[in-house]
Parts: C-alpha cells; sequence; structure tokens
C-alpha cells in the first residue's frame, strides 16, 4: 500500500470512529434513555419506513413492544413498570441495531429476537423456517371441540407441513394419550423442529419425518391429519410485503393457484387416516378456489377469533375414491399463513 492510500485508509477510519463517537453523544444513543424513550422511537422509525406487520402483531406500536421487550429480555405482557427505567448504553446499541434491521431491512421481530408465539407457547425460531402463525392454534385450544368429542381416545396424530413444529407441539398437548408424526420436506425446517419438541420434552412422542406429503410414510394411518401447507397463489407471492422474502420460499409458494399441496392431500388423505378419522387444513382466503377445484366435496369450513373460512375439515369417508382434479402435484412445502 503506497503512503496515500495510507493516508485514506486512516483518514477512513478516523471518519468511521468520528462518526461512531458522534452518534454515541448527539444521536439515538445518546439521548434515548427510558425504555418509553425507545418506544416512541421505535414506533416513528417504523412508521417512517411503512413496516408490515403480519408475523403476531396488528401495528408499528404492538411490533415496537414486541421488539423491545423481547431484546430487553423482559416479559412481553409487563410494559407499564418497565416504561420508565432507565436503559444502559450498552443495551443501546443493540436495540439501535434490531430496530435498524426491523426497519431497514424488514426483518421479520420473530427472526431478531430468535423467537414466536402461538398463545402461551414459545418457539425457537429463524430462516430455515416460516414465522409461525396459524388459526389451528386456537382451534387446537380446545382440541377441535365439535369434531372430537374426546380428545384423551386421539392416539395417533400427523401434522403435516411441520415447519418449526409449532403444531405437532400443539398438538401434544390437545390430545395427552396421542402420539405425533411431524412431516416436512425441509431438512433445515426439521432442524428446528428438533429443538422446539426437546425443548418441550415432547422427544418421546414426537417423531419427525422428512417426507414429500405423504411419499414416506408407507401405509401409516391417523385419527387426524392436521396441515398448514403453503398455499400462497402466484399473484399473492409477486405481491407478497418485503418482510415475507426473509422467509423460505418453498414454505410459501404452492403454484399458481396455491394449491399444488392441498390436492396431493385431498388425493392422498384417505389412504392415511382411520375409519372416520378426519383432515383438517388452512388454506387462508382461498375458500373459493378450494370449492372450485373440488365441486363434489362437502367441506366444512371453521371459524376463528382470528378470521373464519380459513381451514376445512373433511372425513375419511368424505375423500374415500376422490379422483384428482388438474393442475400440478408438486410439492412445495412447509407449513404457512397467508399474509
Amino acid at each position: 500500500m503506497n503512503q496515500h492510500s495510507s493516508d485514506h485508509a486512516h483518514c477512513d477510519h478516523e471518519r468511521c470512529d468520528h462518526e461512531h463517537d458522534h452518534m454515541h453523544e448527539h444521536g439515538p444513543l445518546a439521548e434515548l434513555v427510558t425504555v418509553r424513550d425507545w418506544l416512541r422511537y421505535a414506533v416513528t422509525r417504523f412508521n417512517r419506513a411503512g413496516i408490515f406487520c403480519g408475523h403476531g402483531t396488528n401495528d408499528s406500536y404492538d411490533e415496537a413492544v414486541w421488539l423491545l421487550l423481547g431484546s430487553l429480555a423482559l416479559p412481553l405482557d409487563r410494559l407499564e413498570p418497565f416504561l420508565d427505567a432507565c436503559i444502559p448504553a450498552e443495551e443501546r446499541i443493540a436495540l439501535f441495531e434490531a430496530i435498524e434491521r426491523r426497519a431497514g431491512e424488514r426483518v421479520p421481530t420473530a427472526y431478531i429476537l430468535g423467537e414466536a408465539w402461538l398463545g402461551d407457547f414459545r418457539f425457537t425460531v429463524d430462516e430455515r423456517v416460516i414465522v409461525p402463525r396459524s388459526f389451528f392454534a386456537e382451534l387446537l385450544e380446545d382440541g377441535l371441540a365439535g369434531w372430537i368429542d374426546e380428545p384423551e381416545k386421539v392416539t395417533s396424530v400427523l401434522d403435516m407441513c411441520t415447519g418449526s413444529g409449532c403444531l405437532a407441539v400443539l398438538m401434544a398437548h390437545a390430545f395427552p394419550n396421542a402420539e405425533v408424526t411431524a412431516a416436512d420436506l425441509s431438512e433445515d425446517a426439521l432442524d428446528v423442529a428438533l429443538q422446539n419438541v426437546s425443548d418441550y420434552g415432547l422427544d418421546a412422542r414426537i417423531e419427525l419425518v422428512q417426507s414429500d406429503v405423504f411419499s414416506a410414510l408407507g401405509g401409516r394411518r391417523y385419527d387426524l391429519i392436521l396441515s398448514n401447507p403453503p398455499y400462497v397463489t402466484g399473484d399473492a407471492m409477486d405481491a407478497l410485503p418485503p418482510e415475507y422474502l426473509h422467509e423460505p420460499h418453498m414454505a410459501l409458494a404452492a403454484g399458481d393457484d396455491g394449491l399444488d399441496v392441498v390436492r396431493r392431500l385431498i388425493a392422498e388423505g384417505a389412504e392415511h387416516l382411520n375409519p372416520n378419522g378426519l383432515l383438517a387444513v388452512e388454506v387462508g382466503h382461498n375458500r373459493d378456489i378450494v370449492e372450485e377445484a373440488f365441486p363434489d366435496l362437502p367441506f366444512t369450513w371453521l371459524s376463528t377469533r382470528g378470521g373464519d373460512d380459513m381451514v376445512f375439515v373433511l372425513r375419511r369417508e368424505d375423500l374415500a375414491g376422490n379422483p384428482v382434479p388438474g393442475g400440478r402435484q408438486s410439492g412445495d412445502r412447509k407449513p404457512s399463513a397467508e399474509p
């Protein structure tokens, strides 16, 4: 390196140090002291950036609360006692970086914190799996009441497209005597699922299987097959907010009409259900597409607090002998709730 280059590099280094010191002395790291200060800053930053909230929160305020409390290792349901707490300088650096990742890079908060929640259940997540979100979380609170009268008599269940393993864990709690199979095509997703299964001490009850839909399950049959598969249509994929582009493409996309995996579940489901067994599938806003593709099937659409007609239920007897309508049968996999 010649002298001029050396001097230039030295100047760049000095300038970076000066800018870093300036941010400490005069920027947000110096001026924002309390949790209340940082909450206001984060909400403003998010609103100006135009972030999209679709991974567990409804607006920039809730997103900011989640990111701040999670970053500071504070209880997510206890904001008020901490609003006027002072944040040490070293923690402010991490907060600033987290807010910038969320606003500037549009990284979902769940990935920044490394965790997501379904009700009271915490799950480890990263960009190998989509952020858990499913109407099944509510439906499993009472063990699919109305369809399953005695949850304790359910002995075998399948979570098809398990992703992070979140629904498999919820199923193990909803059906205490059931052996749970959790299937996914993605090895990466199954690595994350293994972590969550182990965290809940369910290694002996939940079996993880790498499978392209039913391909690796042989002749196994279940009392209940539950699936939150990829179902985002081609048009919807093209219009996704930037936040969703951080998630695995294969966990969202399911062909032009969003039914690539749903077709296989319906075509092959009867072969893997016990008599009177149930197939329950989440398809987001695709009810009309599903009913048009399968006009002869007696779908029942379930209602939840989060939305109606997002999940259908069919009995084994409804599925038996059902022909597969036209369309591709590719196996893009992993669970998803449509943005």
